[in-house]
């Protein structure tokens, strides 16, 4: 996977195996770490406690057919194929979607909302449940521990979240290998125990997993829950597409994840029918004695780098958020010179913190966590189908029943897996279908109250050319030296910054550029159709400027490309006008009270236009409107 290459563009440069390596290390972070619990939740949630062979080979069957078709068939076969110029994940497939339809309709920007917010309520469990299960590992080693696992784990996810700010170049080479040696050693202890009880084997007949679902009956719902833990982070083989390319991550898939992960789930069954008491923790037990210790640190490096691979796809899903209007502009920390896709986000990074913390605080065990886990995970795989089936029908221009045939089976199963997600809504699922709720509720306050304000100031402005025309005919304006630069969000309307500056100060610079910023539904743009530029009447130029919602906009540097273009101007004598709008919420409003101040408060918070559009702030003028909402 090649992208074109542009001074905004990240290609895939790199040799095969170093990517191959890297999508090992950081795809396949959380998928890789569910056979700590997966099994064992599976085991609990059975409805029969004498743990008869039929239930182990049935249950170990379900987990080896759930990675088979929700990852290998929907995720590397099918789904990895929808690539948005390289990029992959929810807001690619919402971009591929939009142009496919030709518009953003309702029901997309609401699947694209319910999408993001679905993935941040996946962030905030993955770290907390991973983490918390490491540490119980260390139980086994010194059970004098039992009582400390809580504060052990909190001062590993607050250590994790700190070192966030510092950024995760140096220590991101170290991922990759580390992960490796993660999946060797499962494949070799799961492939120790089988050798002890081959039988087990018979878990590869898909009839056996069947079998056990209509034996449980009604207790199916609860097994299915914990046996969807298995494949959460199939979103993750998506979502990082564009760092490593579709090739890399499905040959990592193809030739160790999927060998690794069967190998250890047929271990750990194995080792339960042959010795039923250590269902209580088969991850764990499969290991002999001595390398218990080495398998327990081993564990919680593997947890910290998938918590790290999904907090780094909430900076890079926040980012992409902002950048299609769905959120308020948040602060980002470019951590890296030399790796676009490498950002910080202080307030994501906060949020997620605390929402961390007080499921560990609040639920203290991983067993407890597991009960809250999948819900989310299953309503963004869902969210995925759904959009999938619009593009194969729309842009691929696929027959209806050759959708039906392909992707229908796939939603079905997981529709069934949401369904028994659900029954654990009380038990704890509440939490992360709350937090993406809050997060929906956030995004539709931002993008209606986006609306509104742009609808109120195109009724009450000025169109731009009209003011040029009147501009040329007034004699009172003094003219100044120097290049003025305005943003403005609508190119065809005079920038308010533009029009408080004539009224009170009654000047007008020699040079006045008219800057609006458009991010496109696709991840790059090319310089080639980085920017347009229209001379006007008057010493007016309106340039508009169009980014990919993966960059992040730059407005200097292209206007270095403006004046290589023929625009002269001298960036030291080149003032940035910029309009800072404060909201008020009046009597007469088009959105409800609460929304209205919600609104106003999102605005408040979002981060200044100086350091978003990274302006040189000495050369920054700002211009405040009160406007009631």
């Amino acid at each position: 996977m090649e992208r074109s290459s542009s001074s905004f563009q990240q290609g895939h440069a790199e040799p095969r195996w170093k990517l191959i390596l890297g999508s090992v290390g950081v795809v396949y972070g959380d998928i890789g770490t569910s056979p700590i619990y997966a099994l064992r939740e599976g085991l609990r949630a059975s409805a029969t406690g004498t743990r008869p062979s039929g239930d182990v080979i049935g249950l170990v069957s379900l987990l080896l057919w759930t990675l088979i078709l929700i990852v290998t068939l929907k995720y590397v076969v099918l789904i990895l194929r929808a690539d948005n110029r390289g990029e992959g994940g929810t807001m690619s497939l919402f971009a591929l979607v939009e142009q496919a339809t030709g518009r953003r309709s309702m029901f997309l920007l609401g699947l694209g909302m319910v999408g993001t917010a679905l993935f941040f309520g996946d962030a905030i469990i993955t770290p907390a449940v991973s983490v918390l299960a490491a540490v119980e590992g260390m139980i086994l080693v010194q059970p004098s521990l039992e009582g400390s696992t809580l504060p052990i784990a909190l001062v590993i996810l607050t250590a994790l979240f700190w070192a966030q700010s510092l950024g995760t170049g140096r220590v991101s080479i170290l991922f990759g290998p580390i992960m490796l040696i993660w999946f060797l050693a499962l494949g070799c202890l799961g492939l120790a125990q089988v050798a002890a009880f081959p039988a087990v084997l018979a878990a590869l007949n898909p009839a056996h997993g069947i079998a056990f679902i209509i034996e449980q009956g009604a207790g199916a719902l609860p097994v299915m829950a914990a046996v969807f833990l298995a494949v959460t982070g199939a979103e993750a083989l998506y979502a990082d597409m564009g760092h490593f390319g579709r090739g890399p991550i499905r040959i990592a898939w193809a030739t160790l994840i999927l060998p690794a992960l069967a190998l250890t789930y047929l271990g750990q069954g194995a080792l339960v029918m042959t010795n039923p008491e250590a269902a209580s923790d088969p991850f764990f037990l499969m290991a002999p004695g001595w390398a218990l210790l080495p398998l327990v640190i081993l564990t919680t490096l593997a947890t910290i780098i998938a918590s790290q691979a999904v907090i780094s796809g909430a900076y890079s899903l926040a980012h992409q958020a902002v950048q299609l209007g769905l959120l308020p502009r948040l602060r980002s920390v470019h951590t890296s010179d030399t790796q676009i896709g490498q950002i910080y986000m202080p307030r994501v990074n906060t949020l997620l913190y605390i929402g961390v913390v007080a499921l560990v605080v609040v639920f203290q065990s991983s067993e407890a966590l597991a009960s809250a886990y999948g819900i989310a995970v299953t309503g963004d795989m869902i969210i995925t189908s759904i959009l999938a089936i619009i593009l194969f029908r729309r842009g691929w221009k696929w027959s209806l029943p050759l959708v039906g045939l392909i992707v229908g089976p796939m939603l079905v199963v997981e529709l069934s897996f949401l369904m028994a997600n659900l029954t654990k809504f009380l038990d704890g699922g509440y939490l992360t279908v709350g937090v993406a709720a809050l997060i929906v509720i956030m995004m539709w306050t931002w993008v209606r109250g986006t609306r509104i304000i742009q609808k109120k100031l195109r009724l009450t402005g000025v169109p731009l050319s009209t003011l040029i025309e009147t501009l040329g005919r007034s004699g009172r304006l003094v003219r100044v030296p120097g290049t003025a630069v305005f943003l403005s969000a609508d190119s065809e309307m005079a920038p308010s910054a533009l029009l408080h500056n004539i009224k009170h100060n009654s000047v007008l610079h020699e040079q006045n550029v008219i800057i609006s910023v458009q991010v496109e539904a696709r991840p790059y743009v090319s310089d080639a159709n980085r920017m347009q530029i229209e001379e006007m009447k008057n010493g007016f130029y309106r340039i508009k400027m169009t980014f990919g919602y993966a960059e992040r906009p730059d407005v200097p540097k292209i206007l270095k490309m403006a004046r290589q273009a023929g625009i002269r101007f001298d960036i030291m004598s080149t003032s940035f006008f910029l309009h800072r709008r404060f909201l008020q919420v009046g009597s007469k409003r088009e959105m409800p009270l609460w929304q209205a101040k919600l609104y106003a408060n999102l605005v408040r918070s979002a981060a200044g236009p100086t350091s978003f559009y990274r302006l040189p702030s000495n050369r920054v003028i700002e211009i405040g409107q009160q406007i009631s909402i």
